[in-house]
């Protein structure tokens, strides 16, 4: 039961604290690399596309996990300790609540100080539309919206695949299972030309993967709110009614809860790579959104992710 809180809490410490330090080696980064040259080399095979992106999926996987466990392994024969620090930091660096917190506050910042070509340029770096014209309430929407989605896909969802992962005892590998898939899908599971094709196996499991993160995340997102004293009863009303308002079958779920309780509206058409591309409205406007949303919804994030550790920690009590 101690290392189970060792390897709960202490990522989640370190997180909170340190966030994603810059002169410190990010196992995301590698991945990315390792990404990269497997699509080139799928690329230059001249195979089909559709089968060289399950081929790159599966290669991928195998890799990320073989090479972390390998790591994991070797150290253990040398230091149990060494081992275990090891198998800490790769939790710490599963998670990024800190990091998206600084960078929202960075577009934040920017609104609070009228600077609106600035926020503009903050919140490209969160999102993949094109951010060149947007209105200072697009900026607080669109910055809203990301905090929402990365909720799940940078917070909560990793926490279950720890938590999922202490049970069977390999909370690293079924972490980085997780975020291997999830990195995938945000360098190519695009829906345009370049990776229609190849990117369609890893957006299509990373849909399937986040299937629950994204529905019991989107109800601690609620919890959440209600904590902090936001329109639970509204977050609950639009949970409910627009939680399928996306051409994603999980990234309404987020956004939903957060639009209700902060009784706003998000959603809508957004430009991406030069293409226009429609989303559904979610939410009722029942107010402007302004920029103390960005702050606001940065707090239900926390809110959410103390609520799901304190609860996984409980259900690990029970079944271990």
């Amino acid at each position: 039961m101690k290392m189970i809180l060792i390897f709960l809490i202490m990522p989640v410490i370190l997180d909170m604290l340190l966030g994603d330090p810059v002169s410190f080696p990010h196992p995301i980064i590698y991945i990315g690399k390792v990404i990269s040259k497997y699509e080139k080399w799928i690329r230059k095979s001249r195979i089909n596309l559709k089968v060289g992106g399950f081929l790159l999926l599966i290669l991928t996987i195998i890799t990320v996990l073989g090479v972390m466990s390998l790591v994991l392994f070797l150290l253990s024969k040398v230091s149990v300790l060494m081992s275990v620090i090891a198998s800490v930091y790769l939790l710490y660096a599963s998670l990024a609540s800190k990091c998206l917190d600084l960078e929202a506050r960075k577009v934040y910042s920017s609104l609070i100080d009228e600077d609106i070509k600035k926020s503009r340029l903050k919140l490209s770096y969160l999102v993949g539309r094109d951010t060149t014209n947007l209105t200072k309430e697009e900026v607080i929407k669109g910055t809203v919206e990301t905090i929402a989605e990365n909720t799940i896909d940078g917070i909560l969802a990793p926490l279950m695949f720890i938590i999922v992962g202490l049970y069977f005892g390999y909370p690293v590998q079924f972490v980085f299972f997780y975020k291997t898939i999830n990195t995938l899908d945000s360098m190519v599971g695009y829906q345009n030309k370049k990776y229609k094709d190849l990117g369609y196996a890893s957006a299509k499991l990373d849909d399937i993967v986040n299937l629950v993160p994204a529905r019991v995340g989107s109800v601690f997102m609620l919890v959440g709110g209600k904590f902090l004293k936001n329109d639970f009863s509204n977050g609950f009303k639009i949970l409910k009614r627009d939680r399928r308002n996306h051409k994603s079958p999980n990234c309404a779920y987020p956004e939903a809860s957060v639009a209700g309780l902060l009784n706003i509206r998000l959603g809508g058409t957004h430009t991406y790579f030069g293409e226009e591309v429609y989303k559904p409205t979610i939410g009722d406007e029942n107010k402007q959104a302004e920029p103390r949303d960005i702050t606001d919804t940065i707090k239900i994030m926390y809110a959410s992710e103390m609520i799901m550790l304190v609860t996984s920690i409980l259900i690990l009590i029970f079944l271990i």
